[in-house]
Order: structure tokens, then C-alpha cells, then sequence
């Protein structure tokens, strides 16, 4: 079980998972402190230390990357100025919303067994907690969140570069930096990098929205910022936020055996997320204008590493922000939680061209995430070892793919050349080869492997009893699954002990020892993500999904920023099919405060709308302004109550919002992964599930 504070610093970070019609499951009870576990001890009671096999491949990896090459930690704390004194940053709720104490156990120890040592390195590297120097005039508050935040001398005050996810942690940033280097000067500008949430959640601690409002303080953002900050989330955030249990390891706390860092920075904070939309949008693919004084050139990078994302070249400090398309590790072309596969060869080409455009003349070179590089040597080498990382990506799977390579092969084909392995910043520290090499080939072929088998195949739950029977029934699966697992085989044990699990959910003993066999697995990997998800699988078959009752999170600001169109839309994903069979009606839809016109039809048990129109024979039309459809949309107030209090005016059948409402679903946030973890009913219910929308933003 997890407890409510654990769960409240865990998810509402991480869990960021802005979902629609999502929960967080709290369970009361006492449980394991947050702090992290006994440094020789297995934060659960079933849990199993490292096998001799698990070790054997910490060694090798000890004795065979490049562990002579310094110069990140060189890098990394260069420029210190104030170390943060305090270890918690408390949120405005009452509970911790950031604790960097959990994580002080990865300096006690120079390896652990069950922590691939490349890992810990990484994870050691961002155990930086303070404020420092970039150059003059630039500085960098580190440790704070995954993403941290900048400030850029401008002419009358500081120009910020992303806000981290949440307010307390950001004002807990502009606090330490005020007596430091702050000279009293106020903020002047804000900067989002890009359309995730762990780079503008946090910008009520930075800026009043009045200042905003009033053009004292402008925000500036990449084309197309505010649709993808909504629209990534939404569309299928429910299961985005339930996938996040598994890439960012929300019920594994930080331990030698659990949790030790995201990669990018050491995890999430858990305090209020907030969004204040831009007020100027960088809309050409290079654009050059003044913010507070200083000469910027902004650099458009669409569908990189978000889909709405630029890089800033400051000429007169010669210093380049790469947002996050160039940061201290391999990225996401495909991310573990779920989106859209990005394009590395043209993510590839947005560094080339910085590199030769900016690169060739800076000093210095800072993102989102990590820590700066100096020097132009220095700079180059990682830009073009960086744009060789995504093109070589792209190409060679593609030649392996043209070659017959299936998607469920490349993973095992394809390797990054000798030369980028042997770099430090081009290691798999948020991508992995392994999975970003399945969504290079998921980008252009798709799922299917080409074979007819699994064209339509069947359900795991159909296909598996057919394997055990033909294996011999359960207990020559476990047999042979533990020979296996004994061995070190861990890859081939869980193939057949997972289809057990899967023919006989409530298998304890199949379910026992595929959770030792992702154990294993997990204490093996070197990228976060794929450790993370190996062994928070592991902890639900053993312990199954935590039960309790439902924690609901807020995001008015996101609620706000969601079009209407984009509300409409989803609307169309709740809805269920089966329920909406022989139920017809065309509905105009006017919101007379923002001056939008709808036609919402529902026909063939399908949800549409097309916007700037009207049905001149409707069978209902309603007029709502727009901000009392907010209160709807984030579930203050229900339709049927705002029609009754004249707040919306209809004409026509008002019946029909009563027969559409009652085929809408609300998801179950905590849908089963693993077979036999269910300790719920699979249906939620209404009083439990968020009403209608967002709650958070998900991070990376």
C-alpha cells in the first residue's frame, strides 16, 4: 500500500499525467516512510537482492565504460555560488513538494549491485542542488524539479527561461537567487522553452498574471505552444498518467533497490501547477527582436523533442539555449508513457543547423535540463555528436528496416556506433536505443511486423492458455521459469512465466517469481525508464495496485487554456459507442463572451463539431459563455443547474444533454497492467473520478 503522503509527493509530480477523467488512489494506513530505504536493505518484504548474474553485468559495465572521462563533473560544478540549505521545499497544501534528502544516499556509496553504475553516475551528477553561475548575467537555479530554471540579465531586470512544474519550487528558486545575484531587480520577461509542463507548471512563482495581463511582463513561446501544452495531454491522458506509474516509478521510493533518479533530473516536485498563456508567439522558423533590452534570435525546432519547442542564440554573451534538444543524455524519439514518435532525423537537422548557425561562434551553451558547456571545442563536439545520436538513429534502423528488420527484432540489431557509446552525453540516460529504435520503425512501418500471425492476433488472455497447456501446465512453466531465472536468463524466463501470469491471473507463485525476474531486469538497466517500469511491475504483482479512496488534483489554468474545440473533441473519446446506438440529434453551440459557433451532431454512435457554423434546423441550441462552460468543464457546476439558474439559455429538446451524458464514461485511473493486480472494480465511481478534465501536466 502507499500512503497518502507519499502518494501526494509521488503523483501529483510525476503523475503529472494531466489526465482527463483521472485519479490518484490514496490508501490512509501507515507505510514505508518517504525517506530512502537502508542502504543494504529491500524497501519491500518480498523484494530480492542482485543475483550473481545481475552483478556480473555491473561489473563488466564498471570495467568497460569510460569511467576516466571527468569533465561532466567538472562541468557540473563549475560556477557554484549557493549551495540550498533547505533539503524539503514545503507546497502551499501543507505536504513536501520537493525533497532532496531522499536522494543522498547515491553519494554514501561510490556503486551499489542493483544499480547499473552508469545510472548512479548520472544520477550522482544531478544530486547538484543550488544556484550557479553560467557566465555573468546568467544564472541557473539546479536540483530544484527535472527542469530548472534561468535567469538571463536583461536591461531592467531578469529574463527567466522555464519555470520548473510547480509554483513553490520555482519561488523557492527566485528566493535563494534574490540575495545572491537578484540585485533586487524584478522579472521582467518570461521564456517557455517548449509545451511540457515541467517548463512553464511553475509560473505562478515567478510572475503575477496581472503583470502579465497588463504587458509589464511579456511570456514568450514557440508556435503552436498552447494547443500541444493542452492536447498532448488530453486526447489520452488517462492512460498517459496510468503508463507514468511505470516510466517514473511512482509506488518505488528512492532506494538502492527502487527509485534513483529520472535521468533528466532526480524526479518531479508535487506542488501547484499553474499556466499563464503567452502573450507573443515566435511564429517564423527564426525570429530576432529584444526581450528587456538584450538581442534575441529565437529558433523555431517543431517536432524535435516536443512538438512546439525553440532554441535561443543571446549574440552579445554568445551564449546558446537548446531548450531541450541538446541535454547531457540520448532523449525520447519514443517516450515509455505514451505521445506522438518524434522525428529524429529532422530533430538531427534543427542541431546541425544550430551548430553551424550559432554553435561555431558560442562560449557558452545551457538548456533546460543537465548543466552548461563551455568553450567552442567543447560545444561543437557535443552538438555534432548529439546530431549524429538522432540521424544515426534514424538511418541505420531505416536500413535495417529496409532489410527486413522487424519491429520486434531492432531492438536487438540495432546499436549506436562504438564512438557515440563511448561518450557520456549521448548515453541512453531518457531514451534507450532499445525502445527509440522500435519507434523509428513504429514512425514510418507501424506496429505490425508483416507477419500474418500478428496482423490480428489474439488477446494475451486468449493466447496464453493455449501456451501453457502446450507447455505442460503450471508447474512445468515454474519449474523450468525458475531454471531459467537461476541461470540468469531473465529474458527467456519471463517469456513463458509471463504467459502463466497471463493464463492464471491468480497464480501467486507465477506472479512471485515474474516479479523476481523484473527485478533482475530492472537492476540491470542503465536507463531509468525501462528500470523504472521492469520494477514497478514487479511491486504491483506483489503487491497489487494500491486501493483507497481518490485524491482529485485541479488544474483551473489548463481547464482555461483547453479550446473548446479541444473539450468537444474529447468529449467524443468519453463517449461510449455501444451506449450512443440509435441515438441522433444535431445541437448548435454559441458562447457569446469569445464569439465561437458550433454544430455538435452525434449520428452512426459517433460525436462531431465543426466550429464557425449553425444547423439552421437544430434539434437544441444552447448559448453559454464560454467562462461559465469553464465551470462545466472542470466540474464546479453541472450543466442541468447553470439551465436551471439561467445561466445557459436553450431552445429546443433539452432531453437529449441528459441521454448523451448518460453514455459518457469516466476512466479508471488505475486500470490493470499486469494480470491478477486488479484489487478494485473495474468501474470507477462518479463521485470518485475527476468530472471532466485536466488535472496536471505531464512532464516529459
Amino acid at each position: 500500500m502507499v500512503t497518502k503522503r507519499e502518494f501526494i509527493q509521488a503523483v501529483p509530480t510525476v503523475g503529472a499525467a494531466f489526465v482527463i477523467a483521472g485519479s490518484a488512489v490514496l490508501d490512509e494506513s501507515p507505510a514505508r516512510a518517504q525517506t530512502a530505504a537502508p542502504l543494504q536493505g529491500h524497501f519491500h518484504p518480498q523484494g530480492k537482492p542482485p543475483s550473481s548474474h545481475t552483478v556480473a553485468v555491473i561489473r563488466k559495465a564498471q570495467e568497460t565504460l569510460p569511467f576516466s572521462d571527468t569533465r561532466d563533473f567538472d562541468e557540473n560544478r563549475r560556477g557554484l555560488i549557493a549551495n540550498m540549505p533547505d533539503m524539503k521545499i514545503m507546497a502551499d497544501a501543507g505536504h513536501v513538494a520537493w525533497d532532496m534528502e531522499r536522494f543522498q544516499f547515491l553519494d554514501k556509496q561510490d556503486s551499489f549491485d542493483s544499480i547499473h553504475p552508469s545510472l548512479h553516475r548520472i544520477s550522482r551528477l544531478n544530486n547538484n542542488y543550488g544556484l550557479y553561475e553560467v557566465i555573468p548575467g546568467i544564472y541557473q537555479i539546479r536540483g530544484f524539479d527535472l527542469a530548472q530554471i534561468t535567469f538571463v540579465r536583461g536591461r531592467t531586470g531578469w529574463i527567466v527561461f522555464d519555470v520548473a512544474v510547480s509554483a513553490e519550487v520555482s519561488r523557492a528558486a527566485w528566493k535563494l537567487f534574490q540575495p545572491h545575484r537578484g540585485e533586487g531587480l524584478p522579472v521582467t520577461a518570461v521564456i517557455y522553452s517548449h509545451n511540457h509542463g515541467d517548463h512553464w507548471g511553475g509560473i505562478r512563482g515567478i510572475v503575477n498574471e496581472a503583470d502579465v495581463r497588463s504587458g509589464k511582463i511579456p511570456i514568450i513561446a514557440p508556435r503552436d505552444f498552447m494547443r500541444h501544452a493542452i492536447e498532448e495531454n488530453v486526447y489520452a491522458g488517462n492512460v498517459m498518467n496510468r503508463r507514468l506509474f511505470y516510466q517514473y516509478g511512482l509506488l518505488l521510493p528512492p532506494a538502492p533497490h527502487g527509485f534513483v533518479g529520472q535521468g533528466l533530473g532526480q524526479g518531479v516536485s508535487a506542488g501547484s501547477q499553474g499556466l499563464i498563456p503567452p502573450t507573443r508567439i515566435v511564429e517564423q522558423d527564426f525570429e530576432e527582436f529584444e526581450v528587456d533590452g538584450i538581442p534575441m534570435v529565437f529558433q523555431n525546432t517543431p517536432n524535435t523533442e516536443a512538438p512546439s519547442e525553440m532554441n535561443t542564440w543571446i549574440p552579445g554573451m554568445k551564449a546558446l539555449w537548446m531548450a531541450e534538444n541538446v541535454i547531457a543524455s540520448l532523449h525520447n524519439i519514443y517516450t515509455l508513457r505514451g505521445a506522438p514518435v518524434r522525428d529524429a532525423l529532422r530533430w538531427s537537422k534543427y542541431i546541425s543547423e544550430a551548430l553551424y548557425r550559432y554553435g561555431v561562434h558560442a562560449e557558452v551553451m545551457f538548456a533546460s535540463h543537465h548543466w552548461p558547456r563551455w568553450g567552442n571545442q567543447r560545444i561543437q563536439e557535443i552538438l555534432r555528436g548529439q546530431r549524429d545520436l538522432y540521424a544515426n538513429m534514424n538511418n541505420q534502423v531505416l536500413h535495417l528496416a529496409n532489410q527486413g528488420v522487424t519491429i520486434n527484432e531492432i531492438h536487438n540489431v540495432y546499436t549506436v556506433p562504438k564512438g557515440l557509446q563511448e561518450k557520456w552525453y549521448t548515453r541512453g540516460y531518457h531514451g534507450s536505443p532499445e525502445h527509440n529504435s522500435r519507434g523509428v520503425v513504429q514512425r514510418f512501418l507501424g506496429f505490425w511486423d508483416c507477419n500474418p500471425t500478428t496482423l490480428i492476433p489474439l488477446s494475451p488472455s486468449e493466447s496464453a492458455p493455449l501456451y501453457v497447456e502446450m507447455m505442460g501446465g503450471a508447474s512445468r512453466i515454474l519449474k523450468r521459469g525458475q531454471e531459467l531465472h537461476n541461470e540468469g536468463k531473465y529474458k527467456h524466463a519471463s517469456e513463458i512465466v509471463n504467459k502463466l501470469v497471463q493464463a492464471e491471473p491468480n497464480n501467486k507463485a507465477a506472479k512471485d517469481l515474474l516479479a523476481d525476474i523484473f527485478e533482475q531486469l530492472g537492476y540491470q538497466q542503465e536507463n531509468p525508464g525501462l528500470r523504472n517500469s521492469f520494477l514497478a511491475a514487479a511491486y504491483e504483482l506483489r503487491t497489487g495496485i494500491p486501493q483507497g479512496r481518490t485524491a482529485r488534483t485541479s488544474g483551473p489554468d489548463v481547464i482555461r487554456a483547453m479550446s473548446t474545440e479541444l473539450f468537444l473533441n474529447f468529449l467524443g473519446i468519453r463517449m461510449d459507442a455501444r451506449k450512443a446506438e440509435g441515438l441522433e440529434f444535431t445541437m448548435n453551440l454559441v458562447t457569446p463572451d469569445n464569439g465561437e459557433k458550433f454544430i455538435v451532431e452525434l449520428s452512426n454512435a459517433t460525436l462531431s463539431n465543426v466550429q464557425a457554423f449553425q444547423a439552421e434546423k437544430a434539434d437544441l441550441t444552447m448559448t453559454i459563455n464560454r467562462s461559465d462552460l469553464e465551470q462545466v468543464m472542470g466540474g464546479a457546476k453541472t450543466l442541468e443547474a447553470q439551465i436551471a439558474d439561467g445561466t445557459a439559455k436553450v431552445q429546443g429538446d433539452v432531453s437529449i444533454l441528459a441521454k448523451f451524458a448518460a453514455t459518457l464514461v469516466d476512466f479508471d485511473p488505475l486500470f490493470q497492467i499486469m494480470p491478477g493486480t486488479k484489487q478494485r472494480t473495474a468501474a470507477v465511481d462518479h463521485a470518485n473520478s475527476y468530472e471532466a478534465v485536466v488535472g496536471l501536466p505531464i512532464p516529459e
